[in-house]
């Protein structure tokens, strides 16, 4: 299903773009220049993808779009591969509550204003984020998000590119109106030279989304080649309507993987139905990024 791999010309094309200065034009731009496109349905919405590797946007599309076929509920996800210049959508730019996936824009939002301020984390923000994003503590993310107050987070998300999040009201961080866009936005980024967020805080946001605890380690690394070091976080969150909320975003880099995705998904029965659902979708994502 693989072709040949981009070539020579086109990344040192990208390389120039990126040393142009243009970054965030390329951290939010939907669509990249292709060499092929795919559709396929699922329900009333299509997954589209493009890609510079011929053959692959038409039978990712179609992989994705049999993974959620019949699921219950509402998903949308995104994806890119900065290796065959691929990216998918499917509903990428619907709402949806956050739960804990926004802990990775919490942390952001911090590294950003701790830059401006020319400062370190200190050592109990350090112990905060640490928890907020290995272990999804709940009470970090609480402080956190009353430290940088929601002025500052939406600062961070205007310097990012992420229009259409809506920080949580009152105090709701969990509550957060995202889009698979954002996420893939926010992604991107994370593995990207960038104005917004320095190598340091990059590095370090990374980091700890590479050491989340074993059993929060579902989700879109369902499936990731044993090669490639993936970075993850997840979240889950059950209300009186809609069931379920389970959401989960990553990135997947070394030995040659260089992609990404953020996978949404709501009115799940259960927490296990909404998790399936996302890990279906990763599943083939996966397979047909990687050699």
């Amino acid at each position: 299903m693989h072709g040949s791999r981009i070539s020579t010309y086109a990344r040192r094309g990208l390389a120039a773009v990126v040393a142009a200065g243009s970054l965030l034009t390329v951290l939010t731009t939907a669509t990249p220049a292709s060499a092929g496109s795919g559709s396929a349905p699922v329900g009333g919405s299509k997954v589209v993808c493009t890609s510079e590797q011929p053959g692959l946007a038409p039978a990712l599309s179609q992989d994705i779009a049999d993974a959620l076929h019949g699921r219950e509920g509402a998903s949308a996800l995104a994806i890119y591969d900065r290796r065959t210049r691929t990216h998918c959508e499917f509903k990428a730019g619907a709402h949806f509550d956050s739960a804990s996936v926004v802990k990775v824009t919490v942390l952001a939002a911090l590294l950003r204003q701790a830059e401006e301020a020319h400062r370190k984390l200190t050592p109990h923000e350090v112990k905060l984020t640490t928890a907020m994003i290995t272990k999804s503590d709940n009470k970090a993310t609480t402080e956190l998000w009353r430290r940088i107050r929601p002025a500052g987070v939406q600062h961070f998300l205007s310097l990012a590119g992420m229009r259409h999040t809506v920080p949580g009201p009152h105090g709701a961080w969990g509550l957060t109106q995202i889009t698979a866009g954002d996420q893939l936005t926010l992604m991107r980024l994370l593995t990207t030279d960038s104005p917004v967020l320095k190598a340091a805080s990059r590095g370090y946001a990374l980091g700890l989304m590479h050491r989340v605890v074993p059993d929060q380690r579902w989700g879109v690394p369902a499936g990731a080649p044993g090669s490639a070091t993936v970075h993850v976080k997840n979240g889950w969150l059950p209300r009186k309507t809609d069931g379920w909320r389970v959401n989960s975003v990553g990135a997947f880099n070394g030995s040659g993987n260089d992609y990404g995705m953020a996978v949404l998904s709501t009115g799940n029965h259960t927490m296990d139905d909404g998790v399936a659902t996302v890990e279906r979708a990763a599943r083939v994502i996966h397979r047909d990024l990687t050699p």
